[in-house]
């Protein structure tokens, strides 16, 4: 059974091809006064976390993730395995040319393990690298479900589950439709060794 949203995303976004995910944004700039300008700013700070995600299925438990950060999303593909990588880090596909590394985010988050299925595929997102600047990296999940609008008063802080779980990657619990979401931060999933290895292998040019 093949995921109704995959090639296809809510908004007014549209694709550039099949597969696609352009997720559409607009930046206001605001300079009536200082005061305008301050008030903008914890405005923002405020409702920073309401928005569109995409939610996923790990583990039988639904993720979301900013829609902003998603750029494409993939079926599972052959993944070439690369030497002195995280054991989270599965490999690198070649997506158009361009060299894409994948993340499993199973491993990742110590699940077991568990059989692919028709379901299995590959988001697409955009991380920052340590000196800034932003490379796309893949995450194999279980299975995408919906692309979902949370409002402000819908999302509660992580709650503390003692100082031996780290939890810097969760930025809130949404409550949909009696369901629990965990809204990731894609760059806080991603250490930064992994990501300087990212780094190093996304300098290198693609095979066609």
């Amino acid at each position: 059974m093949t995921s109704p949203i995959l090639g296809e995303i809510s908004g007014k976004g549209k694709a550039a091809h099949p597969g696609l995910y352009l997720a559409p944004f607009s930046i206001q700039v605001h300079s009536d006064s200082a005061d305008n300008q301050i008030m903008s700013i914890e405005t923002k700070a405020v409702t920073r976390l309401n928005g569109k995600y995409l939610t996923f299925n790990l583990q039988a438990e639904s993720y979301g993730i900013d829609v902003l950060k998603v750029r494409e999303i993939i079926r599972l593909t052959t993944i070439t395995s690369v030497p002195q990588m995280p054991p989270h880090i599965r490999g690198v596909i070649n997506l158009r040319g361009k060299i894409i590394p994948v993340m499993d985010l199973r491993v990742r988050f110590e699940f077991a393990s568990a059989a692919n299925t028709e379901q299995t595929c590959i988001i697409v997102v955009q991380v920052k690298l340590p000196d800034g600047k932003a490379t796309q990296m893949g995450l194999v999940v279980d299975g995408v479900e919906e692309v979902i609008n949370i409002a402000e008063n819908d999302i509660e802080e992580t709650p503390s589950f003692g100082g031996q779980i780290c939890t810097d990657y969760i930025i809130g619990i949404a409550k949909v439709k009696g369901l629990v979401k965990t809204l990731l931060d894609i760059d806080g999933i991603v250490c930064a060794d992994t990501l300087k290895n990212i780094k190093d292998m996304t300098a290198a040019p693609a095979v066609k």
